[in-house]
């Protein structure tokens, strides 16, 4: 019988790992987990996120900045995710020119996940917790085969959540003047 073994790696070492392919990964507990490429319809919902909140962000007036599934976040020792869509601060723009890997340590101001039909437990579950701990305050989970989006906000440490579907608006704290719904995102 031929056993393989797992390698386990540090953060540090996720930082500079480099397989040089083109693929994604992030770091659970010290395995690196291979990002699987993007549904057609995820693609879209990312596109379409990504150009609303950019349109919104440059109408208030803000120095915010929408980044899609390339800047990794921190959430633990030995953990490190890469969320569909993030939106961070001026600071931590800043913060991304001095990096070696885009990774990094301080909350974004918003995260969003695009549930892929085999493993909905890592967004609803797994990156929910991590990312409580991880202090980030507004946390977007889209489910379209469930044709919902779940809009989690942080209180006391912990996420409170609101089930959008169909036609409803949907409530951000961090973009109240924006009007969108569930069906908007899920048919974009």
């Amino acid at each position: 019988m031929v056993q393989t073994v797992t390698k386990y790696y540090s953060f540090e070492e996720y930082l500079t790992y480099q397989d040089h392919t083109d693929l994604k990964y992030e770091l659970v507990n010290g395995e690196l987990v291979i990002m699987p490429p993007a549904s057609g319809i995820h693609a879209l919902i990312l596109r379409f996120l990504f150009k609303l909140w950019e349109s919104e962000i440059d109408r208030l007036g803000l120095k915010w900045l929408v980044m899609p599934a390339n800047i990794g976040i921190r959430t633990a020792r030995n953990k490190a995710r890469i969320p569909d869509l993030v939106i961070l601060t001026e600071t931590q723009k800043e913060e991304l020119k001095n990096l070696n890997s885009a990774v990094l340590e301080s909350a974004p101001l918003l995260a969003v996940e695009i549930v892929s039909p085999g493993n909905p437990e890592d967004d609803y579950r797994y990156k929910r917790s991590e990312y409580a701990v991880r202090e980030i305050p507004e946390y977007w989970i889209i489910d379209p085969s469930a044709k919902k989006i779940s809009v989690l906000i942080l209180v006391n440490g912990f996420y409170e959540v609101t089930e959008f579907t169909e036609n409803m608006s949907i409530i951000s704290p961090l973009f109240p003047e924006l009007t969108l719904t569930v069906e908007q995102i899920l048919n974009p």
